[in-house]
């Protein structure tokens, strides 16, 4: 499903005039929701971190069903790619009545390797062609009535519990992919760490990042009024989250909860005194994901379709609806 359209502002000499009776203007609300439930939507998350973070996992304590595939099973060594190979899974999950067709992409082999240069380039060159398909569908004279959309609407990006600083690899990663794509960092296995240690790692990596002018989501220029700003400024004080993933249940005083259990007891996935995970969770699927979506269509795409667009403008031969040509490294074939 295409992403809403910002709203518009009024014009400053546009009055509100108060109505003497009921037109039933509201109702359109029921109507969007109806709608929406008919036709379903789409959601594209990409998972980024080295081996062993639990990105898999993670994926499906957020969904609570397996639309993530593990690498390896316990007792089993995971093997690690020579290259990053990026792998997409598709599922439609369903919720009261609402189908979200959900698309979780992994980048195996990111980070894994003893040089590590350039590991980002396979990744944009993915995000890069989710758009050119979009656009490719976009502005044909006959087009569907609903464009398939399989750009990628949020990063997920996993900091390793180091509790020292953000890596090279960290900061030139999220410098590069913030520039096209949501971006939000979390810290992976922050269990590992003490409430002290985790603290004091994620306000260094939040200095990093503001040294490194990288703008993670949800990015400020893109608040919209002074809730948003307010709501979005008590986000940015916790980003990173420090989260821990698990998939399994157990028993807590009574109760069955997802958590995963260690020589000192259960960490609780969903207890915000354990971790951040629920702030994550919020973020992507209840309060933010329709941001997300719209500020990767007018934003992210809105950049890259406006460059593809002027590249078109430039005297090169075309056969690709008057869009300049790629090569197979996704580059234009006429630069």
């Amino acid at each position: 499903m295409e992403s809403a359209a910002v709203p518009q502002e009024l014009p400053p000499d546009c009055g509100v005039h108060e109505l003497f009776g009921y037109v039933g203007i509201e109702a359109v609300l029921e109507q969007m929701k109806v709608k929406t439930m008919k036709m379903g939507f789409e959601f594209n998350i990409m998972v980024v971190g080295q081996s062993g973070l639990g990105k898999s996992t993670m994926v499906n304590t957020l969904f609570k069903s397996k639309v993530s595939r593990k690498a390896s099973q316990p007792g089993q060594e995971e093997r690690i790619p020579k290259t990053v190979q990026l792998q997409s899974v598709t599922h439609v999950i369903e919720e009261k009545g609402v189908k979200m067709k959900l698309t979780v992409t992994d980048t195996p082999g990111f980070g894994d390797q003893i040089n590590n240069e350039n590991c980002w380039d396979p990744i944009i060159k993915y995000i890069n062609e989710q758009y050119e398909r979009y656009l490719r569908e976009e502005i044909l004279i006959t087009r569907k009535r609903k464009i398939p959309d399989s750009r990628v609407h949020g990063c997920v990006y996993f900091i390793p519990p180091t509790g020292h600083w953000l890596r090279p690899l960290d900061l030139e990663f999220m410098r590069r992919l913030s520039k096209i794509v949501n971006v939000v960092p979390v810290i992976a296995k922050a269990d590992t760490l003490t409430l002290e240690e985790r603290e004091e790692f994620k306000q260094r990596i939040q200095r990093d990042l503001k040294a490194h002018a990288i703008s993670v989501y949800p990015q400020e220029d893109f608040d919209e009024d002074p809730d948003d700003r307010l709501l979005n400024d008590r986000i940015r004080e916790k980003i990173p989250f420090a989260v821990v993933g698990a998939d399994q249940e157990h028993q807590v005083n009574g109760k069955r909860v997802l958590g995963r259990k260690t020589k000192w007891g259960i960490i609780e996935v969903e207890n915000p005194a354990h971790c951040e995970f629920p702030m994550l969770r919020d973020l992507l699927i209840r309060s933010h994901l329709q941001d997300l979506k719209d500020i990767t269509h007018n934003v992210h795409y809105e950049s890259y379709r406006v460059r593809r667009l002027n590249e078109s403008n430039r005297p090169a031969p075309s056969s690709n609806n008057g869009l300049p040509g790629r090569d197979e490294d996704g580059d234009e074939s006429n630069l």
